[in-house]
């Protein structure tokens, strides 16, 4: 075993490059202690998305020994769309696909251009900020808060309980991490009571407005979602929208610090956002590592894998597989095709990945024009978690 998930090396965080393209190019299948697997070559990963028989993303087994059975984050992790298949998979993502259609993202952006454009004023009167608390972390949470048409004088606690939710999906725990965790599906549920009761009351434009969407589903088909469905798939549309969200900005904007010639490329040919948008998204993946089931044997460069086996399908190093990608360590703004997995595949490609799209290329877009010679300071702080890569502190210098 080259590489433990459950014991990382101390540069890890910092720099995971390395490690990965060892697991990539000399341990393609890597075994771990508990008798799960590492991918990491995008081949696997890209043929493993594609085939939703062999490999599933049901996670009770893995999540019942876990988290307990019962608990709020079994619950919660097991009912919501991403750890899913047939029926409810597509039940829920039908639903949100809908709500996502090229009018409702095009009726949303004046307003997050606005949202985006008041941050940046806010930072500009300081002359200094921190990115991720200021800038990259508030956008997502308002633009999920307005789909799901919660309270803006509401909304304080959602961006902490978001991140106590997802960093239970870590590999490895401590007992604050799974009691925070826990805790935090709990407030979540007996929070959204009283938003979804008011919702059912007072509906709101079923072709915009995702909660409505979600609570009316059923209406024609009668086949709607249960109470529990209903309100897991709430906190879940806020973790997924949110946390790989603020990591595409932040990261986005780190890359740009590291690469100044990158970044007056982009000032001096703004249409490159489109395109720039996915390299970010390829080069410091939001999101580094998926999971599947497998159903049955298989055998990947030799080594087999038991039917019932944990794959864990590492993002960030196919994203820079050169068997893929050209000069993938190189930045390239204008890199066409840009087949990254950032947003998974197959059946289960993010189904918000447009709107996270159009999120980082604005916020990318106005944040460098209006500071266009920005530096990140001493003291940021990596996440420090192997599952979603990006920024727990950015301070930034803005200039003038």
């Amino acid at each position: 075993m080259s590489f433990d998930l459950t014991n990382l090396p101390g540069d890890f965080h910092e720099n995971p490059g390395p490690h990965y393209a060892d697991l990539r190019e000399n341990h393609p299948v890597c075994a771990q202690a508990d008798g799960s697997f590492i991918l990491s070559r995008h081949a696997d990963l890209d043929a493993i998305y594609r085939d939703t028989t062999t490999y599933i993303s049901d996670k009770k087994a893995v999540f019942g020994p876990k988290y307990g059975v019962g608990s709020p984050l079994y619950e919660h992790h097991t009912t919501s769309l991403v750890f899913n298949d047939a029926p409810l998979h597509t039940r829920v993502r039908k639903v949100m696909v809908g709500a996502m259609n090229p009018r409702a993202l095009a009726q949303m952006e004046p307003g997050l251009v606005a949202l985006v454009d008041d941050l940046i004023a806010d930072m500009a009167a300081k002359g200094s900020a921190e990115l991720i608390e200021d800038f990259a972390g508030a956008i997502p949470i308002e633009v999920i808060g307005n789909l799901l048409g919660i309270p803006r004088d509401r909304r304080d606690p959602l961006r902490d309980w978001s991140l106590a939710i997802l960093g239970a999906l870590e590999p490895q725990l401590s007992d604050a991490q799974m009691a925070d965790g826990n805790q935090a599906v709990s407030d979540f549920m007996t929070y959204l009571r009283d938003i979804i009761e008011d919702r059912r009351a007072n509906p709101g434009d079923a072709a915009t407005d995702v909660l409505t969407r979600l609570i009316q589903s059923g209406d024609e088909t009668g086949e709607g979602l249960s109470e529990a469905e209903l309100y897991q798939n709430c906190i879940f549309i806020l973790n997924a929208g949110h946390e790989t969200t603020t990591n595409l900005i932040g990261n986005a904007l780190a890359l740009l610090n590291q690469h100044r010639d990158k970044r007056v490329q982009l000032l001096e040919n703004p249409k490159l956002i489109t395109t720039a948008v996915d390299e970010f998204l390829r080069l410091e993946s939001p999101n580094q590592f998926g999971n599947r089931l497998t159903t049955r044997d298989v055998e990947f460069h030799g080594v087999k894998i038991p039917a019932g086996s944990d794959i864990h399908l590492c993002m960030g190093a196919a994203n820079r597989d050169p068997r893929a990608f050209e000069n993938p360590d190189d930045m390239q703004l204008d890199r066409r095709p840009n087949k990254h997995l950032a947003f998974a595949g197959g059946a289960h490609t993010c189904v918000g990945l447009t709107l996270a799209r159009m999120e980082g290329r604005i916020a990318v877009e106005r944040f460098i024009t209006r500071f266009p010679d920005y530096e990140i300071q001493p003291g940021a702080i990596r996440g420090g978690r192997i599952r979603f890569r990006g920024f727990a502190r950015l301070p930034v210098k803005l200039g003038d």
